[in-house]
């Protein structure tokens, strides 16, 4: 079946999560920043993913941008940073302005030209999606901004890859998904999408029920899929 819509995950997929902290690092006087900013990063985006999946199982949701704050608070402690408060909002400022990899404009371009369908699916909430999006400069590309808010739990919740048909009326196999998340890609192949998992650092596959169809180290030859 001719795939009709190409969905993607935005944090890790269409823009760098380690942005934030790799830039201020480099601002002058951030010395303490500049010695453990890759752990901060890290950290950061660890605990980021793991509230949203604690949340999701407990039932106790809040939009993203609190898990992505209450993650930031536990890796800035972690560092011995935590009593920065002016460095704390600097980095939480830069999220919503997170760039692009380099290869998505042309990415999307070329995906938009074929007549092909594009969205972001994303736990991130409307708002954050709009600041990212607008910064990157990526949003006439873009037919939707799908977050989880609507459905208030997260990634990998059944419920949230319904939304893709909701708004599109498609069936799920003519659905291509796209993430850098191995966990997302897994699970939306068991749901039924095409799937590939962008997997920039060369990590194993997840042991999960589902298994992406297509493994790239980056989105440059999506176009070529569709």
């Amino acid at each position: 079946m001719t795939i009709t819509t190409c969905i993607f995950d935005a944090y890790g997929t269409l823009f760098d999560v380690a942005a934030a902290a790799r830039v201020v690092a480099e601002e002058p006087g951030r010395e303490k920043l500049a010695a453990v900013w890759p752990q901060i990063a890290a950290d950061w985006r660890a605990k980021q993913l793991e509230y949203s999946w604690l949340r999701a199982v407990a039932g106790t949701y809040v939009p993203f941008w609190e898990v992505t704050k209450d993650g930031l608070d536990w890796a800035m402690e972690r560092a011995g940073l935590q009593d920065d408060l002016e460095l704390r909002e600097r980095l939480l400022a830069l999220y919503w302005e997170l760039p692009a990899y380099k290869e998505v404009p042309f990415m999307l371009a070329h995906l938009k030209a074929a007549g092909k369908n594009c969205a972001i699916l994303s736990n991130g909430n409307k708002d954050m999606l709009e600041g990212a999006v607008d910064s990157a400069g990526v949003g006439t590309y873009l037919d939707a901004l799908i977050s989880v808010d609507k459905v208030e739990t997260f990634k990998p919740a059944r419920e949230v890859y319904d939304l893709v048909g909701a708004r599109f009326g498609y069936a799920p196999e003519e659905v291509l998904f796209v993430s850098s998340n191995g966990w997302d890609a897994a699970h939306a192949a068991a749901y039924g999408f095409n799937t590939v998992w962008v997997n920039r650092m060369g990590l194993p596959m997840d042991r999960l029920p589902g298994k992406p169809g297509r493994v790239l180290s980056d989105l440059s030859t999506i176009p070529e899929l569709v």
